[in-house]
């Protein structure tokens, strides 16, 4: 029996030296795992910051120089503590959202949901249902950046022609931005159909509550988006033109040509008489712009539309970002707070800029994705019983796209387009090598401006030489796209020692506008 009991007691004994071994085993199997995937994060992240800096090394960047980053980075934070704000009245609107949304310890304002249509068809078309919520995985501040047109009219209803979804993340440092088309057809929490351009100003004339205009605006957002946008900014053509002469003018790659009319005498620019006026061509290539230029530049839609018109004022506020930090305005804020509300009308409040300041003085601007609508694709061409020509969201598509909005870059988008790619200018037009880069840089790749080509002759047919040669996961396919080239113009020529993955030679053939603009008459 003695001798039974010692067995059981060392048998005890190896199970449990069995499972310290295997419970060590998997401690070190998962410390070991662990760091792998760390020094995989590490390595993604220096190979981005090697490229960012390489980037902002050349004239494409038109950013702060490499030497000038460290002031862009305070060593100071903000510890500042907002109460939560109340939320508005519940005798408005039935039906209140559960609580207050927050986004790294910053408390959002509640958003009351929309009634429901009283009607199934209004304005001779069928009502869409509420769209889908989008799912958030981030903390994330939605900003409306409206534009009006209360300058032009002369009936007192305020339009915003210019609606620009500013979304900050505020866990991975990222940004996006979102054009909505001024002609979508749709519904209202007022009880009507409706363009959105119209929801801002309905808002402001029946005093909606709560929140006016903005208040009416953000629940048609949230209604047929699915998307809750916390803020607004509102400004009109004068200040818009104000806030670009205070930046000493902005730089901009244009990659279409556009002809409108533009004003003959500069000390009368809103002249009502058409004599005061003649067609103006803006080839492609690298412009300054001032403040009436700007304006000229965001407005103009003579061979083009409204959705082309979205993209080239995303192009214009990167452009200003870039020239904030480059002055170092941004760190300038707080003491510019009085003149930058003097100008734009907004309902952010000062405390939450301050807890903000530090994303947005390092956010950088290859870190801002860009969405906008595409004809025929996430809208419908219809026409309203009153002859109006409109955009009706097609519902799931516009849904993916919402929803591509909220989410940022997965680690395998940011290595997909880490590969570097050097543009030459071979055209004998001026800054192309600028333009091509920039282009490229809209659609997520690390390009860079190299100038002219080395021999110094001009080539008719642009090339692209693919140094990587590889045909799974090439990039290629993707760079054709976005420059508008054929397969005929690609050169596989394999180099182990190169200086870029790709090289991008632009000919006097060079065309990537591919926006739905209409060619201009020479």
């Amino acid at each position: 029996m003695r001798a039974f009991s010692i067995l059981l007691d060392r048998f005890a004994r190896l199970l449990l030296w069995v499972f310290l071994a295997a419970l060590l085993l998997a401690l070190g199997w998962t410390l070991l795992h662990l760091a792998e995937l760390a020094a995989t994060a590490t390595r993604v992240d220096e190979s981005a910051n090697s490229q960012r800096a390489a980037y902002r090394a050349t004239a494409t960047a038109m950013d702060a120089a490499a030497d000038e980053t460290g002031s862009l980075h305070p060593s100071w934070q903000f510890v500042l503590l907002q109460d939560a704000p109340q939320p508005p009245s519940m005798m408005q609107m039935p039906t209140p959202t559960p609580a207050i949304e927050t986004s790294n310890a910053i408390s959002l304002p509640a958003l009351l949901v929309p009634p429901k249509p009283s009607s199934p068809v209004l304005a001779g078309t069928q009502v869409p249902p509420p769209a889908q919520k989008i799912i958030r995985s981030h903390s994330l501040v939605n900003i409306a950046l409206l534009g009006s047109d209360s300058e032009l009219t002369t009936d007192q209803f305020e339009r915003t022609d210019t609606m620009i979804i500013v979304s900050l993340n505020l866990d991975t440092g990222d940004a996006a931005m979102l054009s909505l088309p001024r002609d979508l057809f749709v519904y209202m929490p007022h009880g009507n159909m409706g363009r959105l351009n119209t929801a801002y100003g309905i808002g402001e004339l029946r005093n909606w509550q709560p929140g006016g205009g903005f208040g009416l605006l953000r629940q048609t957002l949230f209604y047929n988006f699915g998307i809750n946008v916390h803020y607004y900014a509102l400004i009109n053509f004068s200040a818009f033109e104000a806030v670009i002469d205070r930046l000493g003018g902005v730089d901009i790659a244009v990659d279409c040509a556009y002809r409108d009319y533009y004003p003959v005498d500069m000390d009368n620019p809103r002249s009502s008489n058409p004599d005061d006026y003649v067609l103006r061509t803006l080839p492609v290539g690298y412009h300054s712009f001032d403040g009436f230029d700007a304006l000229w530049y965001a407005r103009t839609r003579r061979n083009t539309n409204d959705l082309d018109r979205g993209r080239r004022q995303q192009i214009l506020l990167r452009a200003m970002w870039r020239e904030a930090r480059h002055q170092g305005l941004l760190m300038a804020i707080p003491a510019l707070w009085a003149e930058l509300t003097s100008l734009v009308e907004t309902d952010i409040p000062f405390d939450l800029t301050l807890r903000l300041l530090p994303h947005l003085i390092n956010l950088e601007i290859d870190s801002i994705e860009h969405f906008t609508f595409h004809s025929d694709f996430h809208t419908s061409d219809w026409t309203a019983p009153d002859g109006a020509h409109v955009l009706l969201p097609v519902q799931d598509r516009v849904h993916r796209l919402m929803q591509n909005f909220y989410t940022p870059p997965s680690p395998n988008q940011v290595s997909l387009t880490s590969p570097s790619i050097g543009v030459y200018n071979a055209s004998g037009m001026d800054n192309w090598d600028i333009v091509a880069s920039e282009r490229l840089r809209w659609d997520g790749f690390h390009a860079i401006a190299l100038g002219s080509f080395a021999d110094g002759q001009p080539r008719q047919s642009s090339q692209l030489v693919d140094h990587v040669a590889t045909q799974k996961g090439s990039l290629v396919p993707l760079m054709l796209t976005a420059l508008n080239l054929s397969d005929e113009q690609v050169v596989i020529d394999a180099k182990a020692d190169r200086a870029f993955d790709y090289l991008v030679i632009i000919g006097r053939d060079y065309e990537s506008c591919t926006f739905g603009v209409l060619p201009v008459d020479e």
